[in-house]
């Protein structure tokens, strides 16, 4: 297929590139290279003839009709979005412009050319937080409880009324925690991986007991071609880990594996409406494609350490500059940049 892939410099998204570029696709690969879009992540693809890459914006309506109109992709696949919560605590607003209103102008050229497929790759926490036992399936309702969760719930809502309304060919797929190389340093697993290597503190929410499921990201894009291919028009679709642990299980394993102790890890305030539990059900990818994850936690995580350690200097290059002053802003300076967010106290 010939794809336009959006956000494809970044952790998943170049990850997708990667193994489509393998499997012989053409992918024409959109990134506006914020602090989380790096090219490094595309040095396996650089000299493939399959893939080509445009630095731009998925709001700037007339590139991407450009791009459109000259590449005539078979189908988009949208991973462009700002996507972590604790910066959309500190600065909401560039979600809403880049996760609803970039969704908006994609949408709005895919109507124009009818495009074959339009994948959108959203997350589990649309959701919000579920009660043990309770996994969600494609029909739970939706609960988002940050700014983040929010905007992407906005978009998946307008991309499935674009199906509704004008029978655009939408699929929605929402994805668990994703882990893996080439992640940017301020998720969890590779936030404790980095920090854990170079011997600094782990900085750890409340009491650490949040659950979340785990996905190795190489499985999470597997699932996404098999989608391309086998997917429902208007449907969605979860893509779950089968791997649910609490977020201080998974800092300990990171420092045994790393070979440093327990007493690396810092508990620091909790950061405000921070879900406690998110699941999953893949019951209905399972039935219709056949896909289930293969790479379980442990051999998972081996593999990204291993990879961490092997690319320092990729490490450096991505925590130098903007990201140390985000770290400080939410580490260091966490219970300051709270009380200021939640305004003047009420008497």
């Amino acid at each position: 297929m010939k794809l336009l892939v959006t956000g494809g410099a970044g952790f998943i998204g170049s990850e997708f590139v990667r193994l489509a570029v393998g499997e012989g696709h053409q992918v024409l690969n959109l990134d506006k290279l914020t602090y989380a879009g790096n090219l490094e992540n595309l040095e396996p693809v650089r000299d493939q003839p399959g893939h080509r890459f445009v630095r731009g914006d998925i709001c700037d309506a007339a590139l991407v009709d450009a791009l459109l109109t000259e590449s005539r992709p078979d189908a988009i696949v949208h991973f462009a979005a700002e996507s972590h919560v604790d910066r959309s605590i500190l600065s909401p607003q560039p979600f809403v412009d880049t996760n609803v209103k970039g969704t908006f102008t994609l949408l709005e050229a895919a109507r124009a050319r009818r495009l074959d497929r339009f994948l959108h790759v959203s997350t589990d926490e649309v959701y919000g937080s579920l009660e043990p036992p309770i996994e969600a399936d494609e029909d739970s309702p939706l609960r988002p409880s940050s700014p983040y969760a929010a905007s992407k719930a906005g978009a998946d809502l307008l991309a499935l009324s674009y199906f509704a309304t004008y029978r655009l060919p939408v699929l929605v797929t929402r994805a668990s925690n994703n882990y893996g190389p080439y992640q940017f340093p301020e998720k969890l697993v590779p936030l404790m991986i980095t920090n854990a290597l170079a011997g600094r503190p782990l900085p750890v929410y409340g009491d650490g007991r949040q659950v979340r499921d785990w996905l190795y990201v190489e499985d999470h894009c597997q699932a996404l071609l098999a989608l391309l291919e086998k997917g429902r028009d208007g449907e969605i679709y979860n893509i779950g880990g089968n791997c649910a642990l609490e977020n201080l299980e998974v800092v300990r394993r990171i420092l045994a594996s790393a070979g440093r102790g327990q007493e690396l890890i810092e508990h620091v305030t909790d950061r405000p409406g921070h879900d406690r539990r998110y699941a999953l059900s893949s019951a209905k990818l399972l039935r219709e494609t056949g896909w289930e994850p293969r790479v379980g936690f442990e051999a998972g995580l081996e593999r990204t350490i291993a990879w961490y350690r092997a690319n320092r200097g990729w490490v450096e290059h991505v925590r130098s500059g903007e990201y140390l002053g985000y770290y400080e802003r939410n580490y260091s300076c966490r219970e300051v940049e709270l009380a200021r967010l939640a305004g003047p106290s009420t008497p």
